[in-house]
């Protein structure tokens, strides 16, 4: 069974940064695509960054050039670097991960099956 943790949420000053990580079980990172996503209150949940298999990511132009995904295989833990946060930024974030095999193509919240409980990130002005 596939189980995704999120932690590293947290209250920072725009401008700051934070790191989220995800640890997952039951499923190895390396062989999935994998995806943030985050939703603020009354908001769409919305796709932040996913990264494929093979390392390809795929960012929202909102967050391009601030955030960075990545993952740690031998750790089997995703993690989503972001930098120069901005107020818009503040979400329960949370970590997904699409079937085995599929293709890391979209960030839409729908194509990802198995998500994680979500770390709160505010960022205050």
């Amino acid at each position: 069974q596939v189980k995704l943790v999120e932690s590293g949420g947290g209250s920072v000053q725009a401008g700051g940064s934070l790191r989220l990580s995800c640890a997952a079980s039951g499923v190895r990172v390396s062989t999935l695509c994998m995806g943030w996503f985050r939703q603020a209150p009354g908001k769409e949940r919305e796709g932040v960054a996913t990264i494929g298999a093979f390392g390809s990511t795929l960012y929202a132009d909102s967050v391009k050039g601030r955030f960075t995904i990545s993952k740690d295989n031998a750790k089997n833990t995703l993690y989503l670097q972001m930098n120069s946060l901005e107020s818009e930024d503040s979400a329960m974030y949370y970590c997904a991960a699409r079937s085995y095999l599929a293709l890391c193509n979209s960030l839409s919240p729908s194509q990802f099956g198995s998500w994680g409980q979500g770390t709160q990130v505010t960022v205050s002005s």
